[in-house]
């Protein structure tokens, strides 16, 4: 019996570190963390209401002078950022979840068990933006979306979100503390 329920654990942490990439490359992407905030304040619909979610407010000096304001969730350990979007029917138009790692690396995200289209962008430690993704649902195989230069956060956003308010490489993140 001791030895089923070891097994049974296992194959469970197995399918929670299923949706994250590779060893030690800060993965990501997915959905609402198990008994976070943002799981409680998620409506039927998948959306993040905000009453009850952990948000703060990113700000994109984007290319052309304009101040893009972003509603992020904060994922900053690595239950929350194995979790990611997953399973979530909608975000947000202004909407996102940030990811923050301790230090620059290659970062490496996927999108298994992610139901919406989002664009990610890649960040410095200075919050420069370092790479611009975008990434489609449901994406369960190699290859990963990896970061083309090492980062240490990484933005996911309504696919096209990015685009459509003037957001590039180059440009600077003011990163909520």
């Amino acid at each position: 019996m001791r030895t089923y329920a070891t097994i049974l654990v296992a194959l469970l942490l197995l399918l929670l570190t299923g949706c994250g990439g590779s060893p030690g490359a800060g993965s990501g992407s997915g959905g609402t963390t198990g008994g976070s905030a943002a799981q409680r304040a998620t409506t039927t619909g998948g959306e993040i209401t905000g009453a009850e979610a952990d948000t703060r407010t990113l700000t994109i000096s984007a290319s052309g002078d304009e101040e893009v304001e972003v509603l992020v969730e904060i994922a900053d350990d690595s239950f929350e950022q194995q979790q990611g979007l997953m399973g979530r029917t909608s975000l947000g138009e202004d909407r996102g979840m940030l990811f923050v790692f301790g230090y620059e690396q290659v970062l490496s995200f996927w999108m298994k068990n992610t139901l919406i289209p989002l664009s990610i962008a890649y960040m410095d430690s200075e919050g420069r933006i370092v790479d611009i993704q975008d990434m489609e649902p449901r994406y369960d195989e190699p290859p990963h979306y990896v970061s083309a230069e090492p980062a240490q956060y990484a933005l996911e956003v309504n696919k096209g979100f990015l685009d459509e308010h003037g957001v590039k490489v180059g440009d600077r993140a003011e990163l909520p503390e």
